[in-house]
């Protein structure tokens, strides 16, 4: 049940000042495959030279295997790779590359400050553009929303922190969520998402050791061989 859409950017101005300077970058970060994904679009919805991204500068570096996996596909030359999938861990292992460096940073409209702030903190630059938006899905699937409050389920899984807030707007509060948290084990796909869990109020019974899919399906399957009387038919 997908509780999180994207879309573009209600301005692409932003965007396309950065492509239509991209050179003058020395750095560019990209922390998810999303951000990736709607800043390639826009080059090539402008029409411009394919070959910009294989320019000496701006160095590109990207948040885990899976974010620069879409990069190469889309035509970038990734020249670093977080070891850790999170922007901050990015941030702390590029630390002593990017003092005085002018960084680029696409990314969602719900980003915090955080990797914003530590980048700066390290001595770099820091423009940031709204590369896409994170939203709500106009609708949802009513018998899976029903089985949810039922608590017809035996884990709910969580890949960022907008699910928590989509979530927790969708079935009435945060209070509500927290609630069903108490019945239902929540699994969240690593510290991020389980720190806005937690923020929420909800108890988080799975975290994933490593923000990534497969890490989240392990620590599920894990926490029911610890369990396996509780697990049910869903």
């Amino acid at each position: 049940m997908p509780t999180v859409s994207f879309a573009p950017p209600n301005d692409w101005a932003p965007v396309d000042a950065a492509l239509r300077h991209f050179a003058q970058f020395e750095w560019v970060l990209f922390t998810s495959r999303n951000a990736v994904g709607f800043f390639c679009r826009r080059w090539r919805e402008l029409g411009l030279d394919r070959d910009l991204f294989q320019l000496a500068k701006p160095l590109i570096a990207a948040v885990g295997p899976a974010t620069a996996q879409v990069a190469s596909e889309n035509g970038l030359r990734v020249d670093y790779v977080a070891k850790a999938n999170t922007g901050e861990a990015l941030a702390t292992e590029m630390r002593t590359s990017l003092g005085d460096k002018s960084v680029l940073l696409p990314r969602s409209d719900r980003a915090d400050d955080r990797l914003p702030d530590a980048l700066r903190a390290a001595g770099a630059f820091v423009t940031t553009v709204v590369a896409y938006r994170t939203s709500t899905p106009e609708s949802l699937d009513p018998e899976i929303l029903a089985r949810l409050r039922l608590s017809e389920i035996d884990a709910i899984s969580f890949a960022s922190p907008s699910a928590v807030h989509n979530l927790a707007r969708l079935i009435g509060s945060s209070d509500e969520l927290a609630s069903l948290s108490q019945r239902v084990p929540f699994a969240a796909i690593g510290p991020t998402t389980a720190r806005a869990l937690r923020d929420a109020g909800v108890r988080v019974a799975i975290e994933a050791v490593e923000p990534s899919p497969a890490c989240l399906a392990d620590a599920i399957s894990k926490y029911y061989e610890r369990q396996p009387s509780t697990a049910g038919n869903a």
